[in-house]
């Protein structure tokens, strides 16, 4: 009797949920499949439009946020369920989601500010929470930069947005300041003569600009330069070793004597 009763309240339900359902399961594959190609639409789109390669990853995540929850929403309402209840539940869920994800929305609010605002795009080097790097990506919630050794660091949109980022490269060229010191026995001018052969040989110092060897510093047995060299803002470590590495084989080139190691520490401290 009893399994006739559990039989009978099966076939029941399968008979007044059993459509509904399968109707769901379809709207859900079908669903996905248009939002899939809306988001495919919509890049393509923003792309011939040109839109702000930075903003698109963002813009895609959340295009296709709302799609789906217009999507869930809509089998909601196919299965059955009271749609203003659902969406009831849904707020009160965000809510406590939300109280519990603070730190995650800061980070958020602060990547739409960084996208708005851009103080820094993909491909700029940036000095931020101390780490220096090239932008390779600003997320939704971080940004992901790339050290010069190739490291890859992420940080928080949201303490990016409230405290100072330093964008070396904005500007699209950078000065490379430089110290270097010789012994006071060889000479200013042929110290700085032999400076200058370096910077004019360097392939990435700027050649429409002019460049900086200034002395600033003189001890008994040292004379201390201060080497400014204007550059591509991609190539500033390309010219920064170009220099030290080209000065040492001038030096040795044209008889250029080093100062007292000790002479040099102790300047350089004061």
């Amino acid at each position: 009797m009893d399994y006739e009763i559990v039989k009978a309240g099966i076939i029941a339900a399968i008979t007044q949920y059993g459509g509904k359902i399968l109707l769901a399961i379809i709207a859900l594959i079908i669903g996905r499949i248009i939002i899939g190609k809306i988001s495919d639409l919509v890049s393509n789109l923003m792309d011939k439009r040109k839109v702000d390669r930075d903003v698109q990853p963002f813009l895609n995540s959340l295009i296709s946020v709302l799609l789906n929850v217009m999507l869930l929403l809509s089998i909601a309402g196919i299965v059955g369920i009271e749609t203003s209840s659902f969406v009831a539940v849904l707020g009160a869920a965000g809510l406590a989601v939300g109280l519990a994800l603070q730190g995650s929305l800061a980070n958020f609010a602060g990547g739409v500010l960084i996208l708005i605002f851009k103080p820094y795009r993909v491909g700029d080097l940036i000095n931020a929470q101390g780490f220096t790097g090239v932008v390779e990506g600003v997320q939704i919630f971080n940004t992901v930069l790339v050290t010069p050794d190739n490291k890859t660091i992420i940080l928080p949109n949201g303490p990016l947005s409230t405290s100072p980022v330093t964008n070396i490269s904005g500007k699209g060229k950078i000065r490379v300041d430089m110290v270097f010191a010789a012994g006071s026995q060889n000479g200013a001018d042929k110290i700085r003569a032999s400076v200058q052969k370096v910077v004019d040989a360097c392939p990435t110092a700027l050649k429409d600009v002019s460049h900086d060897i200034l002395v600033t510093k003189l001890t008994e047995n040292a004379i201390f330069f201060d080497v400014r060299v204007w550059t591509p803002s991609a190539t500033y470590w390309d010219t920064y070793y170009n220099v030290h590495e080209g000065i040492s084989r001038q030096f040795a080139l044209d008889g250029i004597q080093a100062p007292k190691p000790a002479e040099v520490s102790v300047a350089l401290k004061q």
